[in-house]
């Protein structure tokens, strides 16, 4: 004989009703009937617990189930309650409710209804009622975060959109040329691959009123707009000051000022330099930015750097001047820090691959420093993902 044998038939209905009563709390659904020539209700426990109502009061009638329905639900519980009257199969709604009447516990419903059937045709109606608020609310929370993450990039792909316009209508153009016979310029300017690390990296090339060549680059402090617009005001005050003529380290001097006391609250670094065509002698400065690489003869070796500190970092400290004399064949190369700093690898580490990279650039042919740019930036692993990077090269034809 089977355990369930010797229990008897009372414990056998017992432990049933046990398991039917635990699978309605794990599905948190329970049933209900409702019989029309009695007016007799029946719910199952875990309606009670749904509706939030003292089983006590016993069962709400159905006539009366339409006062527990928010409003605009009352129109769907109408349609449900005439379409089981009609069909013979399950029909089903969702609805919201009032549980225990508080209009501060609002729960979503799903309700399965079909006629009980008699003799004369429906007698009733039989109902399984569950509860699915914790569904419905991850649902709207997962639609919500969608719909915020998708604004975001919204105002992302804007906010990028103008930073570029913004950073294009105030650089020179990429495709510079100083109108120098034996001098050939050429500018790389990388994006980070992320939106929001649109920097304040710039460039400038262009000849001087006494026929020097100009070059400069740098880096703004900060990202987005507040960056590309205090770059503008530092390349904008360079230009202005280099129709003064005077040397490199004395522009500095005038940038740190300018940064001190009128663009407040930031740092930039920079390299500034002179390029005499007659003499090819580079004379130059730099405020706390990587020295410029000088490729010649298939080696790469960074100039020697003159003192320097950032620019808007200390009042009445002097910057240095350098001088170095480029012969044909050579080329210069000045570069922000997007160039060699990644996250994902030491300084040291990016400034070894720029060095490798860079003894392969030509510079005595005019077309060859254009390519050598893109094959170093190629070897060196292409964009930086977190940040701007600038190159800008200097071919002595030879």
């Amino acid at each position: 004989m089977s355990a369930a044998g010797l229990l008897g038939p009372d414990t056998d209905a017992e432990m049933l009703a046990a398991r039917l009563a635990h699978a309605q709390r794990l599905g948190n659904l329970g049933w209900a009937e409702w019989h029309f020539h009695t007016g007799e209700t029946t719910w199952s426990d875990q309606v009670y617990t749904i509706f939030g109502r003292d089983p006590d009061k016993g069962p709400i009638a159905l006539p009366r189930l339409a006062e527990h329905v928010v409003p605009s639900d009352v129109a769907a519980l109408d349609r449900l309650l005439w379409a089981a009257l009609r069909c013979v199969e399950p029909v089903q709604a969702e609805l919201r409710i009032r549980r225990g009447g508080n209009w501060s516990d609002l729960r979503d419903i799903r309700v399965v209804l079909e006629p009980l059937m008699g003799d004369g045709g429906a007698v009733g109606l039989h109902g399984v009622i569950q509860d699915i608020t914790g569904r419905r609310r991850a649902e709207r929370m997962m639609s919500e975060s969608r719909r915020q993450l998708l604004e975001a990039r919204e105002r992302a792909a804007e906010e990028r959109h103008v930073m570029l316009a913004l950073r294009e209508a105030i650089l020179p153009d990429l495709a510079c040329s100083p109108g120098l016979p034996d001098i050939r310029v050429a500018v790389r300017y990388v994006p980070a691959e992320k939106t929001a690390s649109l920097g304040g990296d710039w460039f400038e090339a262009s000849p001087a009123p006494d026929g020097r060549l100009l070059l400069a680059v740098g880096d703004v402090s900060g990202h987005g707009l507040p960056a590309i617009a205090h770059m503008a005001q530092l390349r904008h005050a360079l230009v202005g000051l280099a129709m003064t003529g005077r040397p490199a380290h004395r522009l500095l001097d005038w940038l740190n000022e300018l940064v001190l006391h009128q663009i407040r609250d930031t740092t930039a670094t920079a390299v500034i330099g002179h390029l005499d065509p007659e003499t090819r002698v580079f004379a130059w400065s730099q405020a706390g930015h990587l020295a410029p690489v000088l490729v010649r003869d298939g080696t790469a070796t960074p100039l020697d750097p003159p003192r320097g500190v950032l620019l808007g970092a200390a009042e009445g400290r002097p910057y240095e001047l350098a001088t170095t004399r480029l012969k044909p064949g050579d080329v210069l190369l000045m570069f922000t820090d997007g160039l060699v700093e990644r996250r994902t690898r030491d300084l040291d580490v990016g400034l070894d691959l720029v060095m490798a990279a860079a003894r392969e650039v030509p510079g005595r042919l005019e077309h060859d420093l254009e390519t050598g740019l893109d094959k170093l930036l190629a070897d060196i692993g292409g964009p930086n993902p977190e940040d701007d990077a600038c190159l800008l090269g200097v071919g002595i034809l030879g």
